[in-house]
């Protein structure tokens, strides 16, 4: 290594160091009775409604800089020889006109079967109780039904995904929420005759305090006809405690 790089990470440290510093961890743990994932059931060896899924990560942001990296991970059980998603994120939040702003990827990495790695580029918006996201597939593997790592020879790249989320303190501790999101599959899977369809979710939370919380919701997905009981409606109850 030269004097010249030496110098160059020497002078870049020195300047990330006040951001370093203010630096704030935090953390999560869940456990919830279906985990779906855009309105599908990621446990999907059976039919039963209640599936439990252990789920946690963390989120670490850089002070006031708006940069955040971060990490979730939950059991799941749609792949051969896989018992976990683990995401790994990055991204940048900052204001704009009134609006927050979050710009970011997203990696979603399956330990056992490399099939169903996806990355996604996205962005993200909110205005009070109001929130919108669109997610951008940039790799061409995705999930499992396109890419290199099945072997398929498809491409998933271009499958985008956009979700409204709508989230309101209704009563003391109580926040009413619903969401609904949007699947366009890329022109290869769609060649496949895998349909886009829509997903839904209505519920609720209730704030126990010390980042304790308790909530329920009725999850589900249209196209029922090809998906299966993966995309039947569900009510899903999840406790999470913040750290």
């Amino acid at each position: 290594m030269t004097r010249a790089i030496i110098k160059t990470l020497g002078v870049a440290l020195v300047a990330a160091l006040p951001m370093l510093a203010s630096a704030q961890l935090t953390g999560n743990v869940s456990l919830t009775t279906n985990y779906k994932f855009r309105g599908q059931d990621q446990d999907a060896s059976k039919a039963k409604a209640v599936k439990p899924a252990l789920q946690g990560g963390f989120d670490y942001t850089f002070g006031e800089s708006g940069f955040y990296v971060g990490n979730w991970n939950s059991s799941v059980d749609w792949l051969a020889s896989n018992s976990l998603e683990s995401d790994l994120y990055g991204g940048y939040k900052f204001k704009a006109g009134g609006l927050d702003l979050d710009v970011g990827a997203l990696t979603y990495l399956y330990p056992g079967n490399a099939n169903g790695n996806t990355t996604e580029a996205y962005i993200g918006t909110s205005f009070g109780p109001i929130s919108a996201k669109y997610s951008h597939t940039i790799s061409k593997d995705y999930f499992g039904w396109a890419g290199a790592k099945a072997g398929s020879g498809l491409k998933g790249r271009n499958t985008g995904y956009l979700g409204f989320a709508f989230a309101q303190e209704v009563a003391p501790s109580i926040t009413v929420k619903a969401s609904v999101g949007f699947t366009r599959f890329a022109s290869d899977i769609k060649d496949l005759g895998v349909p886009n369809y829509m997903d839904y979710s209505l519920g609720g939370a209730y704030d126990f305090g010390g980042g304790l919380s308790l909530g329920a919701a009725v999850v589900g997905a249209n196209k029922k006809a090809f998906f299966g009981h993966v995309n039947k409606s569900r009510v899903i109850v999840t406790l999470t405690k913040t750290l």
